[in-house]
């Protein structure tokens, strides 16, 4: 049985969801193909991905093809309650909380869990985890599983190389079509929607201090830029610390660049990016934001601990009042930024991403008992199916080989 907050809701979740549906083409066609061929007939998909508009797409994409979906969110503070209601009142399984507790956000997933799945669709591992924890009896049942983001693979190679990884997993994140897109220009474009949404302050003329130089933070980059700042990168790769600097853009340690920030984001998948060292540098007034997955790139309890009160300044923007005056402000929570303060990647981004899930998914179903125990690339012909079908979705064309040209390049 569901649990959501409110199946009132529902009617206006479905306004959200035509709305971004009419903008994923790409995605419509699979979940045309999926209608006709049921690659997930007789199948159970557990699914935590943040449960937004676009994710609702997804999920009833992968039901057309034949699942029986159990859905969850992926953060407390991403998750919205009608569309919740909306993919409860059309049927399927959700268990989902704006806002939930940890208890809440942990049992959510142990509820999609007991369906006994036999595919997996994650978004930074916290349901392999379960899996591998709490739910090792329920493994042999499963095919595989696909993850969405950086923080998830990072996890699971962490598993992979310590010989506890005990299923398929497909890397999303990796495939050209996701990060390529997902990660720059989606977030770049998302991030920054949501920071001046919520503050309503201006880019222009500002110090923004953008915390890793991956294409999450190249995007972030980018946009900042674009908007009028002068930016600084944080990195600790040399080579994207050359990259950023060819870039145009200031690089230096975060001890350095803490004093000179006017607003900062996060972009690592790492935690302490941020601690108590380099909130002693800071401006008062200084925004801190993060777009890491998990909520531990900013260290809140240092903040806190600095803190002589807190106080609610505006919708998500928490105003932290040092004991020496300053006032530094952390929008969301210190979670995901466009997803915890927005409505996350636009549409036409999040097309392209999920089509490559479902694909995966499918990938993983036809080739159920063949695939290697480990983390699996996106196979080349599916980033280039969808590539070609957003091309054709965009009214463009372009070249194809002729047989002396393949013949030249030894294809």
């Amino acid at each position: 049985m569901s649990d959501i907050r409110d199946l009132s809701l529902a009617p206006e979740g479905e306004k959200k969801i035509a709305w971004v549906w009419r903008n994923m083409p790409v995605l419509n066609s699979v979940a045309q193909d999926f209608e006709k061929t049921k690659p997930f007939a007789g199948l159970k998909i557990a699914l935590s991905v943040h449960l937004e508009a676009k994710t609702a797409c997804l999920c009833r994409t992968l039901e057309k093809g034949g699942a029986q979906m159990h859905v969850t969110g992926s953060n407390p503070l991403s998750t919205q309650d009608d569309i919740a209601a909306a993919l409860v009142f059309g049927g399927m399984d959700v268990h989902a909380h704006h806002a939930a507790s940890e208890e809440e956000y942990v049992r959510h997933l142990c509820e999609v869990l007991e369906c006994e799945p036999d595919i997996i669709i994650d978004d930074g591992g916290d349901l392999v985890n379960l899996l591998h924890t709490k739910y090792m009896n329920l493994i042999p049942k499963v095919i595989g599983g696909c993850e969405e983001t950086t923080t998830g693979i990072h996890r699971l190679r962490a598993m992979a190389k310590e010989g506890l990884l005990r299923f398929p997993m497909v890397m999303v994140n990796e495939a050209d079509c996701k990060h390529l897109f997902d990660n720059r220009y989606g977030t770049g474009q998302s991030v920054w929607d949501s920071i001046d949404n919520t503050t309503n302050l201006i880019v222009a003329g500002k110090v923004v201090v953008v915390a890793g130089y991956g294409w999450c933070g190249k995007g972030t980059a980018l946009r900042a830029k674009g908007l009028g700042a002068r930016v600084i990168v944080t990195e600790i790769n040399p080579i994207r610390a050359i990259e950023a600097n060819m870039d145009g853009f200031e690089v230096m340690p975060m001890a350095e660049a803490a004093k000179y920030g006017d607003i900062f984001v996060t972009v690592t998948g790492c935690r302490d990016v941020i601690t108590k060292e380099h909130i002693a540098l800071m401006k008062d007034g200084a925004v801190l934001s993060n777009a890491g997955h998990f909520n531990v790139e900013i260290n809140l309890s240092e903040l806190a601990e600095l803190s002589a009160e807190r106080y609610i300044a505006r919708k998500n923007i928490e105003g932290y009042v040092l004991k020496d005056g300053r006032t530094l402000f952390v929008l969301g929570e210190g979670r995901l930024v466009n997803l915890a303060s927005g409505d996350g990647h636009p549409a036409e981004i999040m097309d392209m991403s999920f089509a490559i899930q479902a694909l995966g998914a499918k990938y993983l179903a036809d080739n159920r008992g063949a695939l290697p125990v480990s983390v699996i690339a996106v196979p080349p012909e599916i980033d280039a199916e969808v590539a070609l079908r957003k091309l054709r979705s965009m009214g463009k064309k372009i070249d194809v080989l002729s047989a002396q040209q393949k013949e030249y390049l030894g294809i």
